[in-house]
């Protein structure tokens, strides 16, 4: 099972400690397929439903379902990145970020690490 840069996967991050986003949540894939085909870890921003966050906030993107694939909004928390293990992620990935969103994605990361 190839995972992309690009794609959303629901995946269960637990165990968890502290303020860190817990349970079965989208995740958006961030490292490049080069680090993703090898057996190490995949990079990725954890997202929640975008009823959950009613402020806009400059290290969160809302994104909306036809943008992603996926059935609702999602806001994908620049800030919450998480590498997880290949085993983790199910078969096929729930859906695809649109190129104009990972852009703005990717300028709210290079924010949250002083890039």
């Amino acid at each position: 099972m190839p995972i992309h840069r690009g794609d959303i996967y629901f995946v269960n991050l637990n165990p968890t400690i502290g303020h860190e986003q817990a349970g079965q949540r989208p995740v958006l894939v961030l490292s490049v397929d080069e680090v993703n085909a090898q057996p190490l870890v995949v990079t990725v921003v954890v997202g929640t439903k975008g009823e959950n966050i009613a402020r806009d906030y400059p290290v969160n993107v809302r994104a909306p379902a036809g943008k992603t694939g996926l059935t609702m909004e999602t806001i994908f928390l620049c800030f919450q990145l998480r590498s997880l293990d290949p085993k983790r992620f199910p078969d096929k990935p729930a859906g695809h970020m649109s190129d104009d969103v990972m852009l703005r994605v990717e300028d709210a990361v290079r924010r949250c690490l002083g890039l």
